[in-house]
């Protein structure tokens, strides 16, 4: 069993746009900016943030943070977003979510300008991904791709399971592992809340990505011998021997799958890093971009 380590993978793209930016700089020319969104007071949407713009600094990017009270009104918040739109000197904007229930998500996003929507969730990139066209993948599938190329880990004809069908995991990653180039080539099964037989299908399946929000939903006898699981959850479960009271676990029983398997994720340490990374990666296409 090797383990999927995303911190490793994550150095090694930060350090390749840690030399561009610094190209950049020396030629005195304008350097990414990333500017982020983050609406009340939420703990694991600031422990999120401030990973973010913690990463920007450490690579060189510019970073701004926008915080905007819990009572933020949804007019309020599209204007905070069209400034973001207009100014040119910034080049991907994302808004943190989840949002307060009185805003409409899908309004806030679809207000961001498609060229500066680094979370890949506006209608028109989304269309452009389903179309297989060049476009901002979102960021934790997109980190899923980073690692799988990182790691060589071969996908073209082989099958691969789907857990969840979220607009922002489960649906993409699906249609980029189905796609005609690497990592993808994959034939594809997207299972949810009302998929019949889910244990037959997992075994069936080389690749199993596990996007559900269930700790430690996905068991050893669920898995067939040799197969790469991809664990995208993270969630708080009470432990009484932690020093915070709680432990990161993922939608997988890491301690009982990994030894059935050829490679997998940690939690933490394995997707969630990796999506900064992609994140950071889709800023700088952003950047790029705009300049040309």
């Amino acid at each position: 069993m090797i383990l999927l380590d995303g911190k490793a993978a994550a150095a090694v793209l930060k350090e390749k746009l840690a030399k561009q930016v610094a190209s950049l700089t020396e030629s005195g020319k304008k350097v990414p900016h990333l500017a982020a969104i983050l609406v009340g007071e939420d703990g694991a949407s600031e422990t999120y943030v401030a990973a973010k713009v913690r990463n920007c600094h450490e690579i060189g990017f510019r970073s701004t943070l926008i915080r905007l009270k819990s009572s933020v009104t949804q007019n309020e918040l599209e204007d905070a977003v069209g400034q973001l739109n207009a100014d040119d000197d910034v080049d991907g904007i994302l808004v943190q979510l989840p949002l307060p229930t009185h805003i409409s998500e899908k309004e806030i996003i679809d207000k961001v300008n498609p060229s500066k929507d680094v979370d890949g969730f506006n209608p028109v990139n989304v269309g452009k991904l389903v179309q297989g066209v060049n476009t901002f993948i979102p960021a934790t599938p997109y980190g899923i791709l980073l690692l799988l190329e990182h790691y060589g880990i071969e996908t073209r004809g082989k099958h691969a399971v789907v857990i969840g069908r979220s607009n922002i995991v489960g649906r993409p990653i699906s249609i980029l592992l189905s796609r005609n180039g690497y990592p993808g080539n994959c034939t594809v099964t997207l299972c949810h809340s009302h998929t019949k037989d889910l244990k037959q299908i997992c075994l069936q399946a080389d690749i199993i990505v596990a996007a559900l929000g269930k700790p430690r939903f996905l068991r050893a006898d669920m898995v067939k011998e040799n197969a790469v699981v991809i664990d995208v959850g993270i969630t708080r479960v009470k432990d009484d021997t932690k020093k915070t009271g709680f432990a990161l676990t993922g939608d997988v029983d890491f301690e009982n799958v990994a030894p059935k398997c050829s490679y997998i994720t940690p939690v933490p340490g394995g997707v969630g890093v990796m999506t900064i990374a992609a994140l950071l990666m889709n800023t700088f296409k952003a950047y790029q971009d705009l300049q040309n």
